[in-house]
């Protein structure tokens, strides 16, 4: 049977306090939202409805690259009304499966063996038992076994309140059935909304059976309010990553100090000490040391590179034997060949080094093509930006650059050529030749510092 994903992601979320919508909150640097269609990404041919509130466009605006019809519910009146509003576009034949927006755990595992259970009876719910269930719908089974339907705290009796097996709200049914029962829903309540969990009753008394499944972790189906519980399931969810990691090999020095908020390939022996950020998709190469307090982002890096501490690294590549930092920042386009060392308080971007070569020092190189076996020395910028265009410095093989040397560009230095400390190069420097540009130094006699009158 077809199967029709239904994502509840029209509440306000007053608790967590914040203009942006409680869905966009990220978790692991996603939006809720999309970790939960995450989830149903592996369903073939599955047809996945959105259901979104009154002014939460930019919920549509910032994931409208999701495969999703969008529906709105203008009003929030409810869950079961938030399923009507998506009915009219789900198939009849097929298996509704409904999910929220605010549950980002949840797995294609958990969801797969929801959907086989609603194929084996029309209806199946995902249920969770709880060490502490207070504040949950409670799961009412006959002495047989079968649910009879669910209460809520309020509406619970004291022994239903002893209750630990608790209604998560997901659930997986047949669409047609579906479509007259949330026909049939009343608002008839104190809150004068449309709830779904009363289409529990409603099968029972149609004589449909009800399959249960539960989560492998109650941890998939925590829903969100407020950011205290937002933080939980992130530091829960980092811990898996970190546990995956290791059992591939990886030295974490601190598994709770650590965040993968992307896709991470690593090869052998690859060590990362604590508050390490990786974010987008990073290559980690054999051998590779990852000091602390770094940040990487979109990055290659090669075999048996050294990244020392409190580097920031963007949508660039490394090369192997490759040295950075401590406190180096490399920047988007940039290409790093074998055994470049980057040091302390240097910038790159949009530059590419060739093997060998060293910017140890303080220095800024900006779109720069750098040969093999050069040396940056400390202080030397390239002065790439007039003001209006960006303009490129070419700097061949073994070339020596003192301290304190400015490249106004577009210049170029050849093979060999070696630039004085403090030059100030605005015209080509020859190949093998040494260039030297300064002030000439002079000492005034009788020369009296201005001072300030009394």
């Amino acid at each position: 049977m077809a199967l029709s994903v239904i994502i509840l992601a029209a509440g306000q979320g007053t608790r967590m306090k914040s203009r942006l919508p409680k869905v966009l909150h990220p978790l692991a640097g996603r939006p809720m939202l999309e970790h939960v269609y995450a989830a149903t990404e592996r369903f073939p041919a599955a047809e996945v409805h959105i259901v979104y509130g009154h002014g939460g466009e930019r919920v549509r605006e910032a994931l409208g690259h999701l495969k999703a019809r969008w529906v709105e519910q203008a009003r929030q009146l409810g869950t079961g009304h938030a399923v009507m509003q998506a009915m009219p576009s789900v198939k009849p034949a097929s298996t509704a499966l409904i999910l929220y927006g605010d549950v980002p755990l949840i797995t294609h595992a958990t969801l797969q063996r929801l959907v086989d259970a609603a194929g084996r009876s029309d209806l199946a719910l995902l249920t969770v038992r709880l060490e502490d269930p207070t504040g949950y719908g409670r799961i009412v089974r006959d002495s047989h076994g079968n649910v009879q339907r669910i209460v809520e705290q309020k509406d619970a009796s004291e022994s239903e309140q002893a209750i630990h097996e608790v209604n998560t709200g997901m659930m997986a049914v047949n669409a047609k059935l579906l479509r007259g029962w949330v026909d049939r829903l009343s608002n008839s309540n104190a809150q004068k909304e449309y709830y779904l969990t009363d289409v529990i009753e409603m099968a029972v008394a149609d004589k449909v059976r009800i399959n249960t499944v539960s989560p492998e972790s109650p941890f998939e189906v925590m829903g969100v309010n407020d950011r205290a519980q937002l933080a939980e399931l992130e530091r829960h969810y980092q811990f898996g990553r970190a546990q995956q990691l290791m059992r591939q090999g990886v030295t974490l020095h601190d598994p709770s100090r650590f965040d993968l908020r992307g896709e991470l390939e690593v090869g052998q022996d690859v060590t990362i000490d604590v508050n390490v950020v990786i974010e987008g998709r990073v290559k980690l190469g054999n051998r590779v040391s990852v000091g602390p307090n770094n940040v990487l982002r979109n990055v290659s890096i090669g075999d048996d590179v050294t990244i020392l501490a409190n580097c920031v690294v963007e949508d660039a590549t490394v090369g192997d034997g490759a040295r950075l930092g401590p406190f180096a920042r490399i920047r988007p386009d940039t290409v790093l060949g074998a055994d470049v060392h980057v040091g302390n308080f240097v910038e790159v971007k949009k530059s590419v080094i060739a093997r060998g070569s060293k910017l140890n020092h303080l220095s800024y190189i900006g779109d720069a093509e750098i040969g093999s076996n050069t040396n940056i020395g400390a202080g030397t910028i390239t002065c790439n930006y007039d003001g209006a265009h960006k303009h490129k410095t070419i700097i061949g093989d073994d070339v020596f650059i003192g301290s304190d040397c400015q490249l106004v560009a577009p210049v170029r230095v050849g093979d060999g050529a070696t630039l004085g400390a403090g030059t100030t190069l605005a015209k080509d420097a020859p190949a093998g030749k040494l260039t030297i540009s300064r002030v000439r130094q002079q000492v005034v006699d009788n020369w009296q510092r201005p001072r300030k009158k009394k």
